[in-house]
């Protein structure tokens, strides 16, 4: 069986989502400069690439991997949308991974795409009337008061911290320090080989190169965190604010992964190997500990414990999901976003999963090397896992 190897991993630098660098970049330009990146930084011939997985969500539908192919002059070359939420582009790692061990195919790139900016506004008729017309948001799950569709401060974020037993403090230092790592890996040039300049858009018709993540603080501290107002102060204790809860982002992360026998026949660097992946799912009112269920089942795949792990990203959806993780199933919090995640960098929805493996990789590969698992939850009480050797 052929093993699936990553040959490169490319993602752009992240936006803040409406207010940031990347507001009038669409997703279909950001997949652009990742797929053109990905294909020339892994000395793959284009002409050997099988497929295109690409995430996207609340993108309104169609296939933007397959769009950005057919502009980039590769009308051989397919491409899927793939929908797991957050988890969408960890996903489609696994399903390239899938195929390319099946022996389907030998060539394939996988991420994915977040376009908060310029995600669609629908609408559709309301059922039982003739033309009554309402703003529609696409549900993950049936809603409920102590999981709502449109809160995940609740869904996720304080429904983990209560099952858990996080209190602020746990949760501010965690995003204080994620803030902290990402500023120092910034300033240290950590993310300059994986990020793609991007020509954005700006309001008054230039183009401005972007290729630095904008998202992170560099002024926080516990104080301005402690001041800032709980999202829902009605409910007693409620320990969840802007500042221990991801970004809204855009952004475009990709890996391009191929056989081991084909990279060996056309000279391409191996930078990782995928051994493992998973998903789960929970009551959507465990969203947040979804991951928690994702783990073992990876690790359990691949015939390995949680001390075999040397680098972790467990995203910072909200930071009581990797404090419930570490807290719970006895992770080093040292070997976790060892250059920010979610609260810091941001969270741009369907590429995340992407992002957070383009950078495992780098920095496995900076350690010398070993094993490294990129988890997440996911709507509707999903998560996503994929583990890596380097």
């Amino acid at each position: 069986m052929p093993e699936a190897v990553i040959v490169s991993a490319v993602r752009t630098a992240i936006g803040t989502t409406r207010k940031g660098t990347l507001a009038d970049t669409t997703a279909e330009e950001l997949s652009t400069a990742v797929l053109a990146a990905s294909v020339e930084r892994s000395g793959l011939d284009p002409q050997l690439l099988d497929d295109v997985i690409w995430a996207e969500s609340l993108y309104g539908g169609g296939a933007v991997g397959r769009f950005a192919l057919a502009g980039m002059g590769l009308e051989h070359v397919p491409g899927v949308a793939v929908n797991r939420h957050c988890a969408g582009s960890l996903t489609t790692v696994g399903m390239a991974a899938a195929s390319i061990r099946a022996g389907m195919d030998r060539a394939i790139i996988a991420g994915g795409v977040q376009s908060g900016s310029l995600s669609p506004i629908t609408h559709r008729r309301v059922p039982g009337t003739v033309d009554e017309i309402v703003s529609w948001f696409p549900p993950t799950h049936p809603d409920s008061a102590d999981a709502p569709n449109r809160d995940m401060s609740i869904t996720v974020g304080w429904n983990t911290a209560q099952e858990a037993g996080l209190t602020r403090s746990d949760m501010d230092a965690w995003a204080l320090r994620s803030h902290q790592r990402a500023v120092e890996a910034i300033d240290a040039g950590l993310f300059v080989d994986e990020i793609v300049p991007v020509k954005a858009l700006q309001k008054d018709g230039s183009y401005l190169d972007f290729s630095v993540d904008e998202h992170p603080r560099r002024d926080t501290s516990m104080e301005k965190l402690a001041g800032l107002k709980v999202l829902h102060p009605e409910i007693e204790g409620f320990s969840i604010t802007a500042g221990n809860a991801s970004g809204s982002n855009d952004a475009a992360a990709g890996l391009t992964l191929v056989s081991d026998e084909l990279a060996a026949s056309e000279g391409l660097t191996r930078l990782a190997t995928v051994k493992a992946w998973a998903s789960t799912a929970t009551d959507p009112r465990r969203t947040g500990m979804a991951p928690l269920d994702g783990i073992p089942k990876v690790l359990e795949r691949a015939g390995l414990s949680v001390a075999d792990i040397a680098v972790w990203e467990i995203n910072e959806a909200f930071a009581s999901v990797p404090v419930a993780a570490c807290k719970l199933l006895g992770i080093d919090e040292d070997k976790v976003n060892i250059h920010g995640s979610g609260c810091s960098l941001g969270h741009p929805i369907s590429a995340s999963g992407a992002r957070m493996l383009t950078t495992l990789v780098n920095d496995l590969r900076r350690l010398g090397g070993g094993y490294g698992v990129a988890t997440m939850c996911a709507g509707g009480g999903m998560s996503g896992a994929v583990l890596i050797h380097v």
